[in-house]
């Protein structure tokens, strides 16, 4: 069975059969979500086409570990400031390698016969969990090669790792978001640059401050922009489930 044609048939047999929404109250959960859910059979399936075509997972890896080893020999020991513009900077070009590709490689075929089978809520819902985790591992892994190569001058680092997760969730919405309207247009890499940097701009700056704080072994953690980043979150979140139906009817 070719690859293109077991992932047609994993959806089917988890989306399209009415055990998948006839299922006993005592159904398992993951990240809060039913197992039964199509949501969760979608993910599944991102899961899947990550894991067979892997070239895509280590390319992203491969630029994260070049962009940073080039980072070292330039500076060694860049100056806090530096260290922390140069790292929210590194996320925001990892994030677009890594999650902008997500609508982008569907193809219109593909497309039409997810129309046939789910919600759009749920393929957006779907794709959005996937990016985040996948954004998340991401933003991991660069920070602790961040802290290898580079000297390391974040005094509070369990704060900062926090961050890290926040930031790298934030971003990936934002660019599933973006992604979804991109994938529409003829140009989809021009739409995702006009889009995508005059929005993710303020939230990089935003970052930014608030990492600033954990420089400092007496700094304060800022709540209200923590609070911020929360709510813009969840905004796009909300845009994402109400604007995406009519791109899907498209």
């Amino acid at each position: 069975m070719s690859e293109q044609s077991s992932w047609i048939f994993f959806i089917s047999t988890n989306i399209g059969s009415p055990s998948v929404f006839a299922r006993s109250r005592s159904a398992q959960y993951f990240c809060g979500i039913p197992r039964s859910s199509p949501i969760l059979s979608l993910f599944k399936k991102d899961l899947l086409l990550e894991i067979r075509q892997q070239y895509a997972f280590y390319g992203v890896v491969l630029y994260i570990g070049a962009t940073i080893f080039v980072l070292y020999m330039a500076l060694e020991a860049p100056e806090s400031r530096v260290w922390n513009g140069l790292f929210w900077v590194v996320q925001l070009f990892i994030c677009i390698n890594a999650v902008a590709k997500s609508f982008l490689q569907e193809a219109p075929g593909r497309m039409l016969y997810y129309h046939t089978l789910v919600s759009p809520l749920h393929f957006v819902l779907a794709k959005l969990l996937f990016n985040a985790l996948l954004m998340l591992l991401m933003s991991a892994l660069s920070y602790g090669l961040f802290a290898l190569f580079l000297e390391h001058p974040v005094l509070r680092p369990a704060p900062f790792f926090g961050l890290v997760l926040l930031g790298g969730l934030s971003l990936s919405l934002v660019f599933t978001f973006l992604a979804a309207i991109a994938a529409r247009a003829q140009q989809n890499a021009a739409i995702m640059a006009i889009l995508g940097f005059p929005i993710i701009i303020p939230q990089l700056v935003l970052l930014m401050k608030i990492s600033l704080s954990v420089f400092s072994a007496t700094g304060v953690i800022p709540l209200a922009p923590i609070l911020l980043l929360v709510v813009m979150d969840l905004l796009v979140i909300l845009l994402a489930g109400i604007l995406f139906p009519f791109l899907w009817k498209d």
